[in-house]
């Protein structure tokens, strides 16, 4: 019960002292553009828990996690590809390091071109900028298998998908995990940064909408919500992480207890 106590007090304690001075700043300058907390708190509901959430927030979580699915999968396969082919990864480098250097946002305006205004351009423009942290974190890790392990593979006749499911993939998971957790964090950047531009719907679209309409309370409930979002879904992905590289971990936890002992 105590070390429930401290872990509950160590997560609360900053959120508690940032709002405080918040709290404190917004009161004493007594400035339009910067409510107080109190203000936020009470006009959230309102903006959130009605037609917005379904015709705005709801929307936007789909087009986040269509976008982060499809560069998972893309990024990963062609990892895989091109990290277990030398000749392969020299031939593409070049052309990977060319196009990873390209800000996703500026591809917004080219995207809208090829692709309209609909959420297909939105969800182009998450995968556009998700796939790079996996692509090459899954290229690293697939060319970092032990070549041990590698070597037993061949010796037992492990071949093909068998190989690529015991070996390949789970050398390669706690990387590829890593390349997963950045995309996720770029996924809910691009997806405001997409919706700003030629959009009717969607948190980012909201949130200028209550700029430029200067309700200013309304628009930070947008920033907390968007805010929240990240922080679930950066609670769960955790989840989801303990659970693929339990192994992982464990080896870890053996690790440092060996050279505890």
């Amino acid at each position: 019960m105590k070390r429930l106590a401290l872990r509950t007090l160590q997560v609360v304690a900053l959120p508690v002292l940032l709002i405080l001075l918040w709290w404190y700043a917004s009161v004493a300058s007594q400035v339009y553009y910067l409510p107080t907390p109190g203000a936020i708190a009470g006009t959230f509901g309102d903006t959130w828990f009605g037609p917005r959430l379904v015709d705005d927030a709801l929307p936007s979580v789909a087009r986040l996690l269509t976008g982060f699915a499809l560069a998972g999968l893309l990024g990963v396969g062609l990892g895989v590809l091109i990290g277990s082919s030398p000749r392969l990864r020299a031939f593409t480098e070049p052309v990977l390091e060319f196009l990873r250097a390209i800000p996703p946002p500026v591809l917004v305006p080219l995207l809208i071109l090829l692709a309209g205004i609909d959420s297909t351009m939105k969800v182009l423009v998450i995968v556009s900028g998700c796939v790079w942290p996996v692509l090459l974190n899954t290229v690293e890790g697939v060319r970092a298998v032990d070549p041990v392990l590698a070597d037993t593979c061949r010796a037992y006749g492990i071949r093909g998908s068998a190989r690529l499911r015991t070996l390949v993939l789970r050398s390669a998971s706690p990387q590829i995990m890593t390349g997963l957790r950045q995309a996720l964090s770029l996924a809910i950047i691009l997806m405001v940064i997409s919706e700003m531009f030629a959009s009717s719907s969607g948190l980012g679209f909201t949130i200028v909408q209550f700029q430029r309409s200067f309700a200013m309370p309304e628009m930070w409930t947008g920033i907390i919500l968007l805010g929240l979002l990240g922080f679930g879904l950066a609670v769960l992905f955790g989840l989801v992480e303990r659970r693929v590289l339990s192994w992982y971990l464990g080896l870890r936890r053996a690790s440092r207890g060996d050279r505890t002992a």
